[in-house]
């Protein structure tokens, strides 16, 4: 296997099952987790007798027919066939490189295909989704915004659309900042193609991220299911010049399902292509925001100055730590910020005493809760 697939951390036979999975009808990413929760991996799936398949909730034996009913492993054939090709990396749910923060989203995808160079769990995200048809003013709040957002690190996630998505990305790129894109369709190809240019220095300075296999045509349905992810992956989503209807209000909308940080730029009233926002704030669904100061400060990034970093390295000398309690710390001076979840997945910590041992943590100053509810050392 070529050292992309390697990062998926499972036999070849595992990753083609999980690939058949994704193109198993009838079977979306809740009951596709829910089948190898069940089975324990892909591979299991497949295995198992289709009587005991129909028990699991959601399932039953008329959509397990269904489901089983047309060949998937020919076209999983194909599509690890075109990863290699192009070094993409398949991620599973499973996967330690699958982003943490997307993966409490209830309907998260199964399987995600990445082309690029990013760690999806490390460091600041930050989603910039608007209006395709931005104005001067957008696209310079957009550029303002970016500025002030480079000093904190922070990787800038969007669609990849017209207007306020690609100036998004290409203002992280001008600020040297990482810049993931979601797109609706396969990595086949790019869409729209103005931006195939754009997409290559996103490459190398960030990723490609989509659920979809190659071959995917960017079509209407895509779009509503693509802004969950962006929205999933991010630790704060920014609404900049959005009319009343959109696909940047869903994106706002999934962001506070998810529990997400939501912010919105206001506008002019009376203008069209910013009643969405203005609506966003008015109907407290959005916080305003004029500045990327304002975000810091809302996001309490303000404090991550040099004597907090100094503080962060002196950790090992705190005394008193159990065992429990070590393991938690080593984690997260590896992974710099993370969820509760995955947390306790890496430490080894149970779920029925990692919330328990991470408030003991945090009450002895050792750790600090982020929005999102996620932590770091303090």
């Amino acid at each position: 296997m070529s050292e992309v697939l390697l990062s998926s951390s499972c036999t070849e036979q595992e990753l083609l099952a999980r690939i058949a999975l994704s193109f198993l009808p009838a079977v979306g990413p809740v009951l596709t987790r829910a089948l190898v929760g069940h089975c324990g991996s892909a591979e299991a799936v497949f295995r198992e007798k289709r009587s005991l398949l129909a028990r699991i909730p959601g399932l039953g034996a008329r959509r397990v027919a269904k489901a089983f009913s047309e060949p998937v492993f020919p076209l999983a054939e194909r599509e690890l066939a075109f990863i290699r090709r192009h070094r993409i990396t398949p991620i599973f749910f499973t996967d330690a490189l699958y982003p943490q923060r997307l993966i409490h989203c209830h309907d998260a995808p199964a399987l995600l295909y990445s082309k690029g160079s990013i760690d999806y769990n490390a460091g600041r995200f930050v989603a910039l989704v608007g209006t395709r048809h931005a104005t001067d003013y957008g696209a310079s709040c957009v550029e303002t915004l970016v500025a002030g957002l480079a000093p904190y690190g922070v990787c800038v996630v969007s669609g990849l659309a017209y207007g306020i998505d690609i100036r998004a990305h290409q203002s992280a790129l001008d600020q040297g900042l990482s810049t993931i894109g979601v797109t609706a369709h396969g990595l086949d190809r790019i869409y729209p193609p103005a931006h195939r240019g754009t997409a290559k220095k996103m490459i190398a300075c960030g990723g490609l991220l989509t659920e979809y296999p190659s071959g995917t045509q960017p079509d209407r349905e895509n779009f509503p299911s693509r802004n969950r992810i962006v929205a999933g992956i991010s630790d704060a989503v920014v609404v900049v010049e959005a009319a009343e209807k959109g696909g940047a209000l869903i994106t706002a909308d999934l962001a506070n399902g998810y529990d997400r940080d939501v912010f919105a730029v206001p506008g002019r009233v009376g203008d069209l292509r910013s009643m969405g926002c203005n609506r966003l704030i008015r109907e407290h669904k959005a916080a305003l925001i004029t500045s990327a100061e304002d975000l810091v400060w809302l996001m309490g990034w303000n404090d991550d100055k040099p004597e907090t970093k100094r503080k962060a390295q002196q950790i090992q000398l705190f005394p008193e730590l159990n065992p429990e309690q070590q393991r938690i710390v080593d984690v997260l001076r590896q992974m710099g910020e993370s969820g509760q979840d995955a947390i306790a997945f890496h430490s080894g910590v149970t779920l029925s005493r990692i919330s328990g041992v991470l408030l003991e943590l945090e009450l002895n100053g050792v750790l600090k809760l982020l929005p999102g509810k996620r932590y770091r050392l303090n």
